[in-house]
């Protein structure tokens, strides 16, 4: 059939199953556009290109599928780049496609002219240059393929202008779409199993920490199922969040740096560590040298350069997860485990301690959303800093794919885009975005889309009047000198939502917010709340950067 490349493009996406992509006009990238109207494809223009990077990775990330987000060259191509190296830090399927000079142009410093595949090399999986027509679908084929195959990620696709508008007879569509792909393993990968199955089944103090792999492998039914065939006491990390059912007795709750002292403590003293999914992040090991002594290790994971890379592993178990955790689930002879979670019981009831109700925290305003939405089947989405860590601490997340943030590359601005995203993959959920002060002015125009779409995304906005995080880490290290942390002057966020014709409200006590959440809740529309909490709240507890596990930072 005889198109212009654009319009190949396009009949590539639909071949991928592309319903909807994010993007944002410019001239390199026009033609495409142009195929675009009155194609099967919905395009959401997005407020900034980083805005529809970020709602690509939130799409892909709560609906398992690839997400697809469109620039054009120059500015556009590197305004999607804090975007990309966030979902490649987080290990999550986009396709960007991004316009180019063209072809008789490149290398001369033409008008917008950026080498963006130079530039996203290091974070993307795979990125080409395409200058031939004839290699579109091929290209695009494998681009998909790649992002969503093995350990997912982005990949980036740059073409010419002049590509995008020369004819071509594509007959080959079709068969590049009907192949299929291969999922290899380590030939030696049932001994391996084997040899799991034998360290768990004689362990004494055992525990399972459930990563972002569990997400993106689907497998959080068949972690369940290992778990309660195995009584494992089971953390998340902070991209595991959901993996495993919130409100489950086995579940100690997040690990790591700002992990309950529980679920950390569990992980100390455990003398059998099964990690799934998880590539071992500093935020999660401190020490790593501490955190790995004593305990033999149980790495599965899909991606063999993670096996070894931050934390050695007695038996690494390098393939599909689901098909791992089944064969461990038969294989396992359980042992009791009646004393050691008799011990983890005492740590609970140790170091638990109720929420003050007598004032408005961030920890009672995620209560108050499990109060209130407990039940309901949601999507949260963060955006980076305390509020995170709260959210993180305190929401009971019952699905995977229920709990969406900025893990590796902590994006501040991810949050509120990410929501449009999620909210167009599944728009049986509902989002509810929460975000800082800070974080919200990053990228906060992209209310505008959230009104222009009528998404019912409800954003909590959690307002300290300071760059939080920031301000904890002054406190703890620099002698609390809060050098650029307390913001000048205050926003008035519901006058910002106002503009853009979304209803809000600001709240001050722990009844005001209730009221205010049950307000957004029966709304079928976009809302926004403002939460003030006092500047001074900390996040505790807060492991020392590089301390071991039980190092606490002691916080007046």
């Amino acid at each position: 059939m005889l198109m212009t490349g654009a319009q190949a493009i396009v009949a590539s996406l639909v071949k991928e199953g592309v319903d909807t992509v994010f993007g944002y006009p410019g001239g390199t990238i026009l033609p495409l556009f142009d195929a675009l109207c009155g194609s099967p494809v919905r395009h959401v223009l997005t407020v900034h290109e980083q805005g529809a990077a970020h709602a690509a990775d939130g799409y892909a990330r709560a609906s398992g599928r690839v997400g697809v987000c469109i620039a054009t060259s120059g500015p556009g191509a590197t305004n999607l780049v804090t975007g990309l190296a966030a979902a490649f830090m987080d290990s999550v399927p986009v396709v960007a496609i991004t316009g180019q000079v063209q072809t008789t142009l490149i290398g001369r410093d033409a008008f917008q002219e950026i080498d963006i595949t130079g530039i996203t090399m290091p974070i993307t999986k795979h990125n080409f240059l395409v200058k031939d027509i004839s290699k579109l679908p091929e290209t695009l084929w494998r681009a998909f393929n790649i992002a969503r195959s093995g350990r997912p990620g982005p990949v980036l696709v740059d073409i010419p202008r002049d590509v995008q508008s020369q004819k071509h007879d594509f007959t080959d569509i079709e068969a590049v779409y009907s192949r299929s792909t291969l999922v290899r393993q380590s030939p030696d990968l049932p001994d391996l199993i084997k040899k799991a199955a034998e360290a768990i089944s004689a362990a004494k103090r055992p525990a399972i920490i459930a990563g972002g792999g569990c997400i993106s492998a689907n497998a959080g039914a068949a972690l369940t199922r290992f778990v309660e065939q195995c009584n494992l006491p089971v953390v998340t990390t902070l991209m595991g969040i959901g993996a495993f059912p919130g409100g489950h007795d086995k579940l100690l709750g997040m690990t790591g740096l700002h992990g309950l002292k529980a679920a950390n403590r569990a992980v100390y003293e455990a003398d059998v560590l099964i990690v799934t999914g998880s590539r071992f992040n500093d935020r999660v090991t401190g020490d790593r040298t501490s955190y790995a002594a004593g305990k033999t290790i149980i790495h599965i994971d899909i991606d063999p350069a993670e096996v070894h890379k931050n934390v050695d592993a007695a038996v690494p178990l390098v393939g599909e997860m689901n098909m791992i955790l089944q064969e461990l689930t038969e294989a396992v002879n359980p042992g009791d485990l009646s004393s050691w979670w008799s011990t983890i019981w005492q740590w609970q009831q140790e170091y638990d301690a109720p929420i003050a109700d007598d004032m408005l925290t961030a920890p009672l305003v995620m209560q108050e959303l499990n109060r209130q939405i407990g039940d309901q089947d949601v999507i949260y989405v963060t955006d980076v800093g305390q509020h995170q860590m709260w959210a993180a601490q305190h929401l009971s997340v019952k699905t995977p794919r229920g709990f969406l943030s900025s893990g590796g590359l902590g994006a501040m601005g991810f949050g509120l885009p990410a929501a449009l995203g999620a909210q167009l993959a599944r728009p049986d959920k509902r989002v509810i975005h929460i975000v800082g002060d800070g974080g919200l002015k990053m990228t906060g125009c992209e209310l505008y889309t959230i009104s222009a779409e009528q998404l019912p995304v409800i954003s909590i906005v959690i307002n300290n009047k300071s760059l939080g995080m920031v301000r904890q880490l002054q406190h703890c290290f620099f002698e609390k000198r809060y050098a650029n942390s307390l913001l000048p002057m205050p926003m008035d966020f519901s006058a910002f939502a106002a503009a853009f014709g979304i209803p809000a409200a600001v709240t001050n006590t722990p009844a005001e917010f209730a009221e205010a959440l049950t307000a957004a809740w029966q709304r079928q529309g976009p809302g926004l709340i403002v939460a003030n909490i006092a500047t001074d709240d900390l996040v505790t507890p807060m492991i020392a950067p590089g301390g071991a596990m039980d190092e606490y930072v002691v916080i007046d």
